[in-house]
């Protein structure tokens, strides 16, 4: 059974930088599409970005392209979402999931979840 743990959430002010971590157990992260979602109270949970082993590609929604980068540390069993040049609009609970059919829509149904880490972003 994949557990995944969030990390590193916190505030940080518009234009500065927070690096997300997610730590894997039970299985690795190695084969299997990885990714983050964010979710804002009252609003729909949307993919921020997404790793297919398929296509050995990375995806991002085109609010973050540029400013976030996803990577992975199979020795670690972790995975990180670098947040740079961060707006107020990044404000909300980041979650990583794990699992299969990452697409480049980011409109994917992973099988693992971790619990969440919040993130605000002062203007």
């Amino acid at each position: 059974q994949l557990q995944l743990t969030e990390s590193g959430g916190g505030l940080v002010q518009s234009g500065g930088s927070l690096r997300l971590s997610c730590a894997a157990s039970g299985l690795t992260l190695d084969y299997i599409d990885i990714g983050w979602f964010r979710q804002v109270p009252g609003k729909e949970r949307e993919g921020v970005s997404c790793f297919s082993t398929g296509t050995d590609s990375t995806y991002y929604r085109d609010s973050v392209k540029g400013r976030f980068s996803m990577s992975l540390d199979k020795a670690k069993r972790t995975m990180y979402l670098q947040m740079d040049n961060s707006h107020p609009g990044d404000t909300a609970t980041y979650y990583c999931a794990a699992g299969s059919h990452c697409t480049y829509r980011l409109l994917w149904s992973p099988g693992s979840w971790g619990k969440g880490t919040p993130v605000t972003v002062s203007a």
